[in-house]
């Protein structure tokens, strides 16, 4: 039997969840309608690799890729050739486009490899058409790719440090056409919560009204806010980049625990409690009661006597398990008295899982 106590008194569980939030910029909060980066993918080759290419037995996507970029400029292969190329890979190209990019302004590209090319390190990717969602070409990508990846050998011993078949080439897109943008037309501006949450879009508009007048802030639900502002561009620009700077504090977020069924993480918020429950699992007991302490206060003082109510958890491994849970007890409590013991993963999302379905855990359990 092991038993392991845990004391903690209820006075500071009770205080916890009354800590105030620390105040967030708006910028922080929300985003602004309209104002979003855009997707781009493109298909394209890496050539001038040091025989770390594809291997185009296996890879006839690579070859037709080749005859086709040749064929564009020009050159034709007399019909039945059998191309064995080492230095060349074919490549998926994906960036993404930041709000309000203008034709000619250059972004970062990621090139990944789609065949079985050992490594791109070296490689130059050819000049790569980039496109939307829509099957219109944003931008161009072309350059040299730079893989982050480190090597170490030692007698009888290799080490590889990332892996190799995915690069960047910084810079390497030059933007060709822009994404329209709704931002400048019409009266109003709208704001959009990170995380919907009703008490929070009140004192943002609170906020707004108090900085910009009674009126100019409308939240149409818990996640959207309307903001009038001003139609000219020059003066709507510095009337959002003063709002986004207006500090607001949120308010707290739903009890939540979060549980990796992998690694047997736990994390949760000061918001959650638990009730009276009893759960029968495995091999293990666990008691978790209330004991009433006392603080005596210093002689010769006029202060009080206080008593408080103090949570203990007592474990025990036995052929037959009950888990009970008072109220006085935390589920930090709890999570750390059955690691304590080794209890598993699976363990731990089973019994909290079974807490939840009895009504017994106040929180939002999400397991990933």
């Amino acid at each position: 039997m092991k038993r392991i106590w845990i004391i903690t008194v209820v006075i500071a569980a009770l205080l916890a969840p009354l800590a105030t939030a620390a105040a967030e910029r708006i910028k922080d909060l929300t985003s602004i309608a309209g104002v979003r980066s855009n997707q781009l993918v493109g298909y394209g080759l890496v050539v001038g690799l040091d025989g770390s290419g594809d291997q185009t037995t296996q890879t006839p996507f690579t070859v037709q890729s080749i005859i086709n970029m040749l064929g564009n400029m020009g050159v034709t292969l007399p019909p039945g050739t059998n191309l064995q190329l080492k230095n060349v890979a074919a490549v998926m190209v994906t960036a993404s486009l930041p709000a309000f990019a203008r034709p000619g302004q250059n972004i970062d590209v990621t090139v990944s490899s789609m065949g079985n090319a050992k490594s791109l390190r070296g490689g130059t990717l050819v000049m790569t058409p980039l496109k939307g969602v829509d099957g219109q070409v944003y931008a161009i990508a072309q350059g040299n790719v730079v893989v982050g990846g480190a090597g170490a050998s030692a007698p009888g011993a290799s080490q590889v440090i990332n892996h190799l078949s995915a690069g960047r080439v910084p810079a390497g897109a030059t933007v060709e056409r822009a994404v329209a943008s709704s931002l400048g037309q019409g009266e109003f501006v709208t704001f959009e919560l990170k995380d919907t949450d009703f008490g929070t879009a009140r004192r943002v508009v609170d906020a707004i009204n108090l900085a910009a007048g009674d009126g100019a802030a409308t939240a149409l639900d818990g996640r959207t806010i309307r903001v009038r502002a001003p139609l000219d561009s020059t003066e709507r620009v510095a009337f959002i980049g003063r709002l986004e700077s207006l500090q607001v504090t949120p308010e707290q977020q739903v009890a939540k625990v979060i549980v990796n069924s992998r690694t047997g993480s736990v994390v949760m918020n000061q918001r959650v409690t638990l009730q009276n429950v009893a759960v029968a699992h495995g091999n293990l007991t666990v008691t978790i009661g209330t004991d009433v302490g006392v603080i005596q206060p210093p002689p010769f003082t006029d202060a009080d006597t206080v008593i408080v109510e103090q949570g203990n958890v007592d474990i025990e491994q036995a052929p037959s398990t009950i888990f009970n849970v008072a109220e006085s007890a935390s589920l930090s409590e709890v999570v750390n008295a059955l690691n304590a013991i080794g209890a598993t993963p699976m363990d731990l999302v089973s019994i909290l899982q079974a807490m939840k379905a009895a009504g017994a855990l106040r929180a939002e359990l999400e397991v990933i």
